[in-house]
Protein backbone atom coordinates (compact mmCIF):
# COMPACT_ATOMS: atom_id res chain seq x y z
CA UNK A 1 0.00 0.00 0.00
CA UNK A 2 3.04 2.56 0.74
CA UNK A 3 4.64 1.71 -2.48
CA UNK A 4 1.22 2.90 -4.50
CA UNK A 5 0.87 5.88 -2.62
CA UNK A 6 4.82 6.96 -3.04
CA UNK A 7 3.99 6.20 -6.84
CA UNK A 8 1.08 8.15 -7.21
CA UNK A 9 3.01 11.38 -5.68
CA UNK A 10 5.35 10.75 -8.26
CA UNK A 11 3.09 10.79 -11.14
CA UNK A 12 1.71 14.07 -9.52
CA UNK A 13 5.36 15.61 -9.29
CA UNK A 14 6.23 14.84 -12.78
CA UNK A 15 2.74 15.77 -14.09
CA UNK A 16 3.41 19.68 -12.55
CA UNK A 17 6.83 19.92 -14.18
CA UNK A 18 7.35 22.58 -17.07
CA UNK A 19 6.95 21.46 -20.76
CA UNK A 20 9.50 22.25 -23.39
CA UNK A 21 7.29 24.79 -24.83
CA UNK A 22 6.59 27.23 -21.69
CA UNK A 23 10.63 27.23 -21.22
CA UNK A 24 11.45 31.31 -21.81
CA UNK A 25 14.23 31.62 -24.51
CA UNK A 26 17.21 33.91 -23.80
CA UNK A 27 16.48 37.33 -23.82
CA UNK A 28 19.23 39.75 -25.68
CA UNK A 29 20.49 40.51 -22.25
CA UNK A 30 21.58 37.28 -21.54
CA UNK A 31 24.07 37.66 -24.14
CA UNK A 32 27.98 37.45 -23.79
CA UNK A 33 30.19 40.39 -25.60
CA UNK A 34 33.90 40.19 -26.91
CA UNK A 35 35.98 42.68 -25.40
CA UNK A 36 38.88 44.52 -26.89
CA UNK A 37 41.13 43.84 -23.95
CA UNK A 38 41.54 43.13 -20.46
CA UNK A 39 42.87 44.62 -17.24
CA UNK A 40 44.75 41.66 -15.07
CA UNK A 41 46.95 42.49 -12.20
CA UNK A 42 50.05 41.04 -11.57
CA UNK A 43 51.81 40.44 -8.50
CA UNK A 44 55.49 39.96 -7.80
CA UNK A 45 55.35 38.34 -4.10
CA UNK A 46 59.57 39.07 -3.50
CA UNK A 47 59.18 42.19 -4.52
CA UNK A 48 55.91 42.50 -2.78
CA UNK A 49 54.40 45.02 -5.47
CA UNK A 50 51.64 44.76 -7.76
CA UNK A 51 50.96 46.56 -11.54
CA UNK A 52 47.58 46.84 -13.28
CA UNK A 53 48.67 45.15 -17.17
CA UNK A 54 45.85 46.48 -19.76
CA UNK A 55 46.44 44.31 -22.99
CA UNK A 56 44.46 44.59 -26.35
CA UNK A 57 43.48 41.04 -27.60
CA UNK A 58 46.44 39.25 -29.06
CA UNK A 59 48.59 41.65 -27.62
CA UNK A 60 51.29 40.25 -25.29
CA UNK A 61 53.84 41.95 -22.39
CA UNK A 62 56.21 41.41 -19.81
CA UNK A 63 55.60 40.45 -16.26
CA UNK A 64 59.41 39.74 -15.17
CA UNK A 65 60.29 36.29 -16.24
CA UNK A 66 56.81 35.76 -17.66
CA UNK A 67 55.41 36.48 -21.06
CA UNK A 68 51.66 37.06 -21.10
CA UNK A 69 49.75 36.72 -24.04
CA UNK A 70 45.65 37.28 -23.92
CA UNK A 71 43.70 35.59 -26.52
CA UNK A 72 40.32 36.30 -25.71
CA UNK A 73 38.45 38.45 -23.12
CA UNK A 74 34.20 37.82 -22.46
CA UNK A 75 31.69 39.66 -20.72
CA UNK A 76 28.11 39.50 -19.79
CA UNK A 77 26.27 42.10 -21.89
CA UNK A 78 23.92 43.14 -19.37
CA UNK A 79 26.85 44.21 -17.07
CA UNK A 80 30.59 44.64 -18.45
CA UNK A 81 31.87 45.73 -15.24
CA UNK A 82 30.82 42.64 -13.37
CA UNK A 83 32.47 39.81 -14.78
CA UNK A 84 35.15 39.39 -17.11
CA UNK A 85 36.42 35.72 -18.83
CA UNK A 86 39.82 35.80 -20.22
CA UNK A 87 42.27 33.20 -22.40
CA UNK A 88 45.11 33.82 -21.31
CA UNK A 89 48.77 31.77 -22.26
CA UNK A 90 51.51 32.54 -20.21
CA UNK A 91 54.88 31.34 -20.95
CA UNK A 92 57.61 31.24 -18.64
CA UNK A 93 61.04 32.09 -20.52
CA UNK A 94 63.30 30.61 -17.63
CA UNK A 95 62.22 26.90 -18.23
CA UNK A 96 60.86 27.53 -21.90
CA UNK A 97 57.73 26.46 -21.28
CA UNK A 98 53.90 26.81 -21.52
CA UNK A 99 53.34 27.31 -17.65
CA UNK A 100 49.30 28.06 -18.52
CA UNK A 101 46.96 28.24 -20.97
CA UNK A 102 43.00 28.66 -20.34
CA UNK A 103 40.46 30.96 -18.49
CA UNK A 104 40.57 32.99 -16.03
CA UNK A 105 37.52 34.01 -14.21
CA UNK A 106 37.93 37.64 -12.06
CA UNK A 107 34.77 36.67 -9.70
CA UNK A 108 36.52 33.19 -8.95
CA UNK A 109 40.27 33.60 -9.19
CA UNK A 110 41.14 30.49 -7.74
CA UNK A 111 39.34 28.44 -9.77
CA UNK A 112 41.66 28.11 -12.75
CA UNK A 113 44.60 30.03 -11.27
CA UNK A 114 48.25 30.73 -12.61
CA UNK A 115 50.63 28.46 -9.57
CA UNK A 116 53.89 29.77 -10.14
CA UNK A 117 56.15 30.66 -6.95
CA UNK A 118 56.94 34.13 -7.56
CA UNK A 119 54.13 35.75 -9.82
CA UNK A 120 50.40 35.77 -9.26
CA UNK A 121 48.17 36.98 -11.78
CA UNK A 122 44.54 37.63 -11.86
CA UNK A 123 41.59 39.62 -14.35
CA UNK A 124 39.66 42.41 -13.29
CA UNK A 125 37.80 43.16 -15.71
CA UNK A 126 37.05 43.10 -19.62
CA UNK A 127 38.04 46.61 -21.69
CA UNK A 128 34.62 47.05 -24.10
CA UNK A 129 36.14 50.50 -25.51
Amino acid sequence: MTFRILACVCVLAFASTVSAQEIEVPQATDRIGTGEGAVLRGLDRVAGTTDDISLSIGESTRVGHLIVMLEDCRYPVENPAGEAYAWLDIFDTRVDDMIFSGWMIASSPALNALDHARYDLWVLRCRTS
